[in-house]
């Protein structure tokens, strides 16, 4: 068997050849950066591809958040979860917004509708989910509540590349969805991230935030940031558009290997999915419970012992870090699921390189620790 070090994730690098053309095509236009012609075809490529009306490129999904949050000019409260990557509440603290938590779903691991009523205060402004590990939220009633209410839903979509439900993409619900293009996701611009707009007004307004909020060259109208999206990232995307297909064919295996197989390990729950018409298997949570014979810090430190690395994916909480675990919402009182969930979860292995005999070798560790 291999020894080679196993990651949670790796991303797709395109042999030199294959990218060759793309940097002479940007050489040869002499445009780097401000929307250039890779933007342009990147941007009309994903919204085919994705069955979006429009989509604003950005440098990463961090700054695409904060500016979908300034382009429908959000303040006071937004109702969130505290179980995601830290980037969610970060964009509301970076834009005067206070985040309010709400606890999970134990199924879908997703803000759980259930419990936004009760944390709607005359200052609650809108809604932002997390389409957690890509699992869609439930969009449905999220949208009932939020129009029962009078709010915005910006999701962070920064999972859900690709996904769809019954009625297409998920990206098309809510006011505005952000996406991230890491290099850890499972469609990346090496660093990117994008909002998908309802039309092409909203996204004027967006590509003029994004460009320091400059209309031309002598009128600014907002106090933009700077998020536009180079030439280079764009590139690299139109070659990963070229390979998404194979490379979602390969994480479906390896989803379906791991569930098949560690179905059979008492103590290894697997994280269902849900709702999805089509999946893009972005990540592969289990829940390590107590009947295995391993804490799940245990596990994580042993898989490390052998080249595995596996991730503690989300742990902790983000209501737990110090700038937001004083506020009244992030007391583990009100979000025991989510608690419970970030002391269980680990995220394994899962990318298209990934080799069957990798595969093996992280079932067989899990199923047999010593």
């Amino acid at each position: 068997m291999s020894n080679s070090k196993i990651f949670v994730t790796q991303p797709f690098l395109p042999s030199l050849e294959e990218f060759t053309p793309y940097l002479e095509e940007i050489w040869n236009n002499k445009i780097l950066t401000n929307g250039g012609p890779m933007h342009q075809q990147l941007e009309a490529a994903l919204c085919e591809y994705l069955g979006v009306p429009e989509i604003a490129l950005f440098n990463n999904g961090t700054i695409a958040l904060l500016t979908a949050l300034q382009a429908l000019r959000i303040a006071g409260e937004v109702i969130t979860t505290p179980y995601s990557f830290v980037a969610t509440a970060h964009s509301l603290l970076w834009n005067g917004i206070k985040p309010v938590f709400v606890d999970i779903d134990p199924l879908t691991l997703n803000l759980d509708p259930k419990k936004i009523e009760a944390a709607i205060t005359p200052q609650t402004t809108a809604i932002m989910p997390v389409h957690c590990y890509g699992n869609p939220c439930d969009v449905k009633a999220i949208e009932e509540i939020a129009t029962n209410y009078n709010l915005k839903v910006i999701y962070d979509a920064a999972h859900a590349f690709g996904v769809n439900d019954s009625t297409g993409s998920i990206l098309r619900h809510g006011d505005l969805s952000a996406l991230s293009f890491h290099a850890t996701k499972v469609f990346n611009t090496f660093e990117g991230g994008a909002i998908v707009c309802p039309d092409t007004k909203t996204k004027q307004r967006i590509n003029n935030l994004k460009n320091f909020g400059i209309v031309d060259e002598v009128t600014v109208v907002a106090p933009g940031i700077n998020g536009k999206m180079s030439e280079i990232n764009a590139a690299f995307g139109l070659l990963q558009l070229n390979h998404i297909e194979s490379a979602l064919t390969r994480r479906k295996e390896i989803d379906k290997f791991y569930r098949t197989e560690l179905d059979k390990v008492d103590g290894i729950s697997v994280v269902p999915q849900s709702g999805q018409a089509k999946a893009n298997y972005s990540y592969f949570p289990i829940l390590v419970e107590p009947s295995y014979k391993l804490s799940r810090d245990g596990l994580y430190d042993f898989l490390k012992e052998n080249g595995i690395y596996s991730r503690r994916y989300f742990y902790p909480l983000i209501s737990e870090f110090p700038m937001y675990r004083g506020m009244q919402s992030a007391s583990p009182a009100n979000l025991p699921i989510a608690t419970s969930i970030a002391k269980k979860v680990l995220c394994l292995p899962i990318y298209p390189s990934l080799s069957d005999v990798d595969l093996i070798r992280i079932v067989d560790w899990i199923r047999k620790p010593h």
